[in-house]
């Protein structure tokens, strides 16, 4: 699909005339390509960085129902958000995984117990299942017992999931480029292409990958959907719309799972000012979150997490397990995500709504707020938007698969464990039998105890649009989160896999291990 030459062979075909121009390749713009491709649009999607570069690769990680947006009554994006989760979980098997989770509640709580109970009630009724389950104190700490008993008054079990949030919209992005759509990493949108009457006609495409750098196209579509999540208002400027966005950052913490030992999420109130907090296991390591604070600038491509954010976070860890020592020196790295939710001036940014919302100004349509569970929906609404301006009157189909069936069987002489398997299969869908069969001796065995496999690295090399090492240990294979240093104990054999498959020289190579390590020790981790 993305093999060696295949940018240059897209950016010769960018004449051709396109039905669609989605702009942004997160979570939302992959949703809007893949619904767009299977419907027979000639669409184009362009991403000034990374597939998933933004917020869409620093989540929480949760394909979650929004069961904490209810005590702010937003039950229309629960409902839906619950709904989706459940055909994420069908579909997207190995990639987007059950999670339980613990509701803990300490005396002197600003909420009582007795409200998350009826909460969860409301969430069990939106889902039409029924999965909590009320605890006592005795009880919900034999379920965790890292938690602080002092106080510990009892809790909730219930059920959400969890994703590798990167994988998937790399996911959709594939299948939708397998259906006829384009994608284009590191190709900015310089500016959009109007006619004198001020409707947009299309973008100016520059090329911004070292390969190509400096070449730009003109490039035409009846409709353009800005999907630039935290950077949206900076395209509508263009259009003279005036900015509608809150941006917050998130932060996390990350810890090695052997320091905080979780089998399941966790999540308490922030003993200093009731805020939710969340600990949970993901991909054998342990992840802490999540701020919610005001980013008064333009949102840089790499946020990074603050002093202040780092010292609530682990504020919130050392009351909830008090126990285990756990300091900032315990952790192993940090990342920072940006959150664009529609601003209406709340004094505490958490209130704000994460419903979604559609601008069409000028022709630019823009697809702004929402969460990553709701992507799908988000998708059909803004095709709907400008249903009338596509040609051929196309028909987006509700009920159809948000994912491809992966294959049923793999090779049985890869001798991998059933998990590994299914792990394989939803990150990978119909590609995980080449992935297999292009793995050298020895590389289908897991990297320094993570999930992932050696042979990751080289299919992600070889057929996955890598043009940084940044994409590859950060997104492609995560790495970078899941190894300390991100992952330069193992930078050799690392180097002897992906640089032939890349092409790189020995030149090339020390430039892109220099900006790695400077972007990690600058963004993920703690200084």
């Amino acid at each position: 699909m993305w093999k060696q030459g295949w940018r240059d062979s897209v950016w010769s075909t960018l004449d051709q005339k396109l039905d669609l121009i989605v702009i942004g390749g997160g979570i939302t713009g992959a949703g809007i390509l893949g619904e767009a491709a299977r419907a027979g649009l000639r669409v184009l999607l362009v991403e000034a960085q990374d597939f998933a570069s933004g917020t869409s690769s620093r989540s929480s990680k949760m394909v979650h129902g929004g069961f904490r947006y209810l005590k702010n009554a937003q039950i229309r994006v629960t409902l839906q958000s619950v709904r989706e989760r459940e055909r994420l979980l069908k579909e997207g098997r190995g990639l987007v995984s059950p999670l339980g989770f613990l509701l803990v509640n300490y005396a002197g709580d600003p909420i009582p117990g007795w409200v998350f109970g009826l909460a969860l009630t409301i969430y069990d009724l939106l889902a039409l299942k029924g999965s909590h389950r009320h605890y006592d104190a005795y009880d919900i700490h034999d379920l965790c017992p890292p938690l602080c008993e002092e106080h510990l008054q009892g809790g909730y079990r219930f059920f959400d999931a969890q994703t590798d949030d990167a994988r998937l919209v790399l996911r959709l992005i594939q299948e939708a480029v397998q259906e006829g759509g384009i994608a284009l990493n590191y190709a900015r949108a310089s500016c959009l292409l109007r006619e004198k009457s001020g409707q947009v006609t299309g973008i100016v495409l520059e090329d911004v990958s070292p390969e190509g750098a400096g070449r730009t196209k003109e490039v035409q579509a009846p409709v353009v959907i800005n999907a630039t999540g935290a950077w949206s208002d900076d395209l509508r400027s263009q259009v003279g719309a005036p900015p509608r966005l809150r941006k917050l950052r998130g932060s996390h913490l990350i810890f090695p799972s052997r320091s905080l030992p979780l089998t399941r999420s966790v999540s308490f109130l922030h003993p200093k000012d009731g805020r939710p907090i969340f600990a949970f296991p993901w991909e054998g390591i342990t992840l802490v979150g999540t701020t919610d604070v005001d980013l008064n600038q333009d949102p840089p491509s790499d946020p990074t997490i603050s002093p202040a954010e780092a010292e609530y976070l682990i504020e919130a860890t050392q009351f909830a397990f008090p126990n285990l020592d756990l300091s900032l020196e315990s952790v192993q790295g940090t990342y920072s995500g940006i959150r664009p939710v529609i601003d209406t001036g709340k004094a505490d940014p958490s209130k704000e709504s994460r419903e979604y919302v559609l601008w069409n100004e000028n022709g630019l349509l823009t697809v702004a707020g929402g969460k990553l569970t709701t992507f799908r929906p988000m998708a059909h609404a803004a095709l709907q938007k400008v249903h009338t301006r596509l040609p051929g009157k196309p028909v987006f189909k509700h009920q159809q698969r948000v994912l491809a069936e992966p294959p049923s069987e793999l090779p049985t002489q890869a001798n991998l464990s059933p998990a590994t398997r299914m792990r394989l299969l939803g990150r990978y869908g119909s590609r995980t039998l080449e992935l297999i069969t292009t793995a050298h001796q020895g590389e289908l065995e897991t990297i320094a105890g993570t999930p992932s496999l050696w042979a990751e690295l080289r299919w992600a090399a070889r057929a996955e649009a890598v043009v940084h090492l940044d994409d590859l240990l950060l997104r492609r294979v995560r790495l970078g989160l899941l190894l300390p240093e991100g992952g330069a104990g193992c930078i050799d054999m690392i180097r002897s896999i992906i640089q032939p498959e890349l092409g790189w020289d020995d030149f090339r190579w020390e430039q892109e291990i220099a900006c790695y390590s400077n972007l990690w020790k600058k963004c993920y981790h703690l200084s």
